[in-house]
C-alpha cells in the first residue's frame, strides 16, 4: 500500500507540471493572435481620445539689442588753405589742431615787392587824378570864358544893331552917305559871324570830352592800386570758413611759392558719418530717414543723424553699400577721424513674434508648431529666424496673440482633439 501511495503521489505531480506547461503555451499564443482577435472598435478609441496639453500664448520676445555697424567720423565741410603768392614765412599764428575762424590771419609772408608796388600804384594814381583836375578846372575856366565872350557879342551886336538903323534912317533923310551904310552893314555882319563861331565853339566843346584821356588814366590807376592791394592781401594767408586746422605744414623761414596747400580747414559744426554696409545691412537701413549712433566709450550719450546717401549699387570691389549719414556736433564732440557705431535697426525692429523652442516640431528640414483652435491642436508650418536664448523669431506662419501648444505637441496630429491642462 505505502508503494502504491508512492506511485500515486508521484504521478500528481507529474501531472501538474504538465498542466501548467499547456497553460503557459495558451497564453503566449493567445498573445500572438491577439492583434487578429482583437476588437475593431478598440485602435479607433484610442486615436480619438483626446490629449492633455499645456498652451501659452504667442507673444513678442526682444531678439537682443539693435543691429550695429562701425563708421567712420569726417568733417562735414573740409577746405585747403592754399597759398596765393610766392615768398617766405614770416610768421606762423596758427598750429595744427586749433579752431580758427573764418578769415582769420594764419600765416604771414614777406612782402616787401608787394608793398612796393602798392606804393607805386599809388603814387600813378595821384598823380592821374593831379592831372585830371587841372585839367577839368581849365576846361571850366575856358568855358566861362566863352560864355563871357559869348554873351558879350550878344550886346555889341545888339548896339550895331541900333547903330545900323540910327544910320539908315539918317541916309533916308540924306543925313550920311551911302558908303557909311555900307560900312556899318559889314560891321553888322562880321559882329553876327563872330557870335556864331563863339556859339559852336563852345557848342563844340560841350560835345567833346576832352577829359576822357585822362579820366580813363585815373581809372587805370586805380584799378592797378586794387590789384597791388589785393595781391598784397595774399601775403596773409587767411582760413577760409571757420574749424579746426589740421594737416597744416607751414614754419617760420620756409619759401613757399603760388598754389602750395599748407593746410586743412575742418568745420566742425556738422560731421559726417561713413560706413560701408553689407547687403543684408543695407537693407535694414534703406527706407529710412535717420539712424542712431555713439561712440563705444560713451554707450549712453546716443545721437541722432540723417542719412543723406545711401547707394543703389553695389561696388563691385568691396561688394557693400554706402552709407553717408550727417549729424549737429555744435559742441565739438564728435572729432574727424574717430570711429562709432551706428544702429542700423532700433529697440523695437528688435522685438518680433517668437516662440519658445521647445515648442518648435522638426521634420526633416521643416519647422511646425501647433496651435489651439477650438478644442483641436492645429499644425502649422512656420519659417523661423533668429534665436535668442529660449526664444525663436516667427518670420511666417504665425501671429502675435495665436494660443501655442508648448507641451504635448511631439505626440499630437493634425486637428487632433485636445484637452488644455488648468
Amino acid at each position: 500500500m505505502k508503494s502504491w501511495d508512492l506511485v500515486r503521489n508521484g504521478g500528481s505531480r507529474g501531472g501538474l507540471r504538465a498542466a501548467g506547461v499547456l497553460m503557459l503555451a495558451a497564453v503566449l499564443a493567445a498573445g500572438c493572435s491577439a492583434p487578429g482577435g482583437a476588437d475593431p472598435t478598440a485602435a479607433p478609441a484610442a486615436a480619438s481620445a483626446s490629449s492633455r496639453v499645456s498652451i501659452e500664448k504667442i507673444g513678442k520676445q526682444s531678439m537682443g539689442e539693435p543691429r550695429e555697424q562701425v563708421a567712420n567720423v569726417t568733417a562735414a565741410t573740409q577746405l585747403d588753405v592754399s597759398i596765393m603768392a610766392e615768398g617766405k614765412v614770416l610768421e606762423v599764428l596758427k598750429k595744427n589742431g586749433q579752431r580758427v575762424e573764418a578769415g582769420e590771419t594764419i600765416l604771414r609772408l614777406d612782402a616787401k615787392d608787394a608793398i612796393l608796388q602798392k606804393e607805386r600804384a599809388v603814387s600813378s594814381l595821384g598823380s592821374a587824378q593831379q592831372s585830371l583836375a587841372k585839367s577839368s578846372e581849365d576846361l571850366k575856366t575856358n568855358r566861362t570864358d566863352m560864355q563871357n565872350s559869348i554873351v558879350k557879342g550878344e550886346q555889341q551886336l545888339q548896339e550895331l544893331e541900333k547903330d545900323y538903323n540910327k544910320l539908315r534912317n539918317d541916309y533916308d533923310a540924306g543925313a550920311v552917305a551911302k558908303r557909311q551904310v555900307e560900312q556899318m552893314a559889314n560891321q553888322l555882319d562880321n559882329a553876327r559871324r563872330e557870335l556864331d563861331a563863339a556859339r559852336q565853339k563852345l557848342a563844340a566843346l560841350d560835345k567833346t570830352n576832352s577829359l576822357a584821356a585822362l579820366q580813363a588814366q585815373v581809372e587805370a590807376a586805380q584799378l592797378t592800386l586794387r590789384d597791388a592791394e589785393e595781391t598784397l592781401g595774399d601775403y596773409e594767408i587767411k582760413a577760409p570758413t571757420a574749424g579746426i586746422l589740421t594737416d597744416m605744414i607751414a614754419e617760420a623761414g620756409m619759401t613757399v611759392s603760388r598754389g602750395t596747400k599748407i593746410g586743412v580747414v575742418q568745420s566742425l559744426d556738422k560731421v559726417k558719418i561713413k560706413a560701408d554696409l553689407t547687403e543684408g545691412a543695407a537693407k535694414l537701413a534703406r527706407g529710412k530717414q535717420e539712424l542712431v549712433f555713439y561712440s563705444a566709450d560713451n554707450p549712453s550719450g546716443k545721437q541722432k543723424a540723417d542719412i543723406t546717401y545711401l547707394s543703389e549699387l553695389i561696388n563691385a570691389q568691396t561688394k557693400t553699400f554706402a552709407l553717408e549719414l550727417t549729424a549737429d556736433n555744435p559742441d565739438g564732440a564728435w572729432k574727424p577721424g574717430s570711429r562709432v557705431q551706428v544702429q542700423l535697426t532700433t529697440p523695437e525692429e528688435e522685438t518680433v513674434v517668437a516662440v519658445p523652442t521647445m515648442s518648435i516640431v522638426r521634420e526633416g528640414g521643416d519647422t511646425f508648431l501647433f496651435l489651439l483652435k477650438g478644442d483641436q491642436a492645429e499644425k502649422r508650418k512656420v519659417k523661423l529666424g533668429r534665436l535668442h536664448g529660449s526664444y525663436q523669431e516667427v518670420l511666417e506662419g504665425a501671429s502675435a496673440d495665436e494660443q501655442l501648444v508648448v507641451s504635448g505637441q511631439h505626440q499630437l496630429k493634425d486637428g487632433q482633439k485636445v484637452e488644455v491642462k488648468q
